[in-house]
């Protein structure tokens, strides 16, 4: 069984050295462990660091693409290498690698499909007070959008069987650890989540600049998994909430008509109006649903077709 250990990096040539030093050599049930690192636009001696720890394996983008693009280019290099089992750190020594065999044994006895490092970010010392409620508000609005119930759903330190990484296609350019794990969820895969101790921090975050812009793009990328997996719920709910609301005008019309009254003033006839319009955005609501229903079953079957594609591409 081979493991393939994909290391995202930019300008890390301080800390590669913790991560690379820290990688266990030998994990039971493992039988080779390949190092491949992701040269995101480097300017520093990252590159040269790692070929002298003994990294062979190495994916370069010639400029920054961010972190996303890394692990979804990655991702297919790890297939395209053979793996078995693929592993996501960082390179910033955020995360514990001695870890690495406790992730992977849920993988390897079969019993897991994804396998997330939960940072119990409740207890990290250098996350402020405020970063720590929208971290823990954020893993609980992503929970509802993925039905799942992971402790630290944007944990960036994770274990992927062979089958999962062939049917994850994450697309967004932000948040591919939100996008993956509700994706994940979708395709009925096993993810469970084990225990971790983060490493002293050794740098700022470069993925976003405050936790404002964090929550706003991955709000983003919720909004879009709940559009593409539950179109239903989601234009079917706005479309049942205009319709109430459209009914409403008319409903006092009728009882305004039936208690004998003058239902002909100009305001009422404002209100009709007003129902009128609502009624007609309900109508587009519930025919935009079927719409993204249809959509997202042509989704599923042309990923049906990219998954045996890649199993092609990526034969061992």
């Amino acid at each position: 069984m081979k493991l393939v250990i994909m290391i995202p990096c930019l300008n890390e040539e301080k800390t590669l050295p913790l991560v690379l030093g820290s990688i266990p050599k030998k994990i039971k049930g493992i039988d080779k462990i390949d190092i491949l690192l992701i040269d995101d636009g480097c300017t520093d001696r990252t590159v040269e660091v790692a070929k002298a720890h003994g990294v062979k394996h190495f994916l370069t983008h010639t400029r920054n693409q961010g972190l996303s693009r890394s692990f979804r280019h990655g991702l297919n290099r790890a297939l395209q290498m053979g793996a078995d089992i693929i592993v996501q750190t960082e390179g910033d020594n955020q995360y514990p690698q001695e870890r690495i065999p406790d992730l992977v044994q849920p993988i390897i006895d079969g019993t897991a499909d994804t396998v997330i490092g939960d940072r119990q970010t409740q207890t990290i010392d250098h996350f402020s007070s405020s970063k720590k409620f929208f971290q823990k508000f954020g893993t609980s609005v992503l929970n509802l959008a993925a039905g799942t119930n992971v402790p630290d759903a944007i944990s960036g330190f994770r274990a992927y069987s062979r089958k999962a990484a062939l049917q994850l296609n994450p697309i967004a350019d932000y948040s591919w650890a939100t996008e993956t794990t509700i994706q994940a969820s979708h395709k009925g895969h096993t993810i469970l989540s084990i225990p971790i101790k983060t490493n002293p921090k050794t740098r700022d975050s470069r993925q976003f600049k405050s936790s404002w812009q964090h929550i706003r793009k991955s709000s983003v990328t919720i909004i879009r998994a709940f559009i593409m997996y539950k179109p239903y719920a989601v234009f079917f709910g706005i479309g049942g909430i205009l319709l109430i609301a459209g009914l409403i005008p008319f409903i006092h019309f009728i009882y305004l008509t039936l208690t004998v009254r003058s239902p002909f003033g100009a305001h009422h006839l404002q209100s009709l109006l007003a129902g009128s319009v609502l009624l007609i955005a309900s109508f587009i609501s519930f025919t935009l649903g079927v719409i993204a229903d249809l959509i997202r079953i042509n989704r599923s079957l042309l990923e049906e077709i990219l998954e045996l594609s890649k199993r092609n591409a990526f034969k061992r």
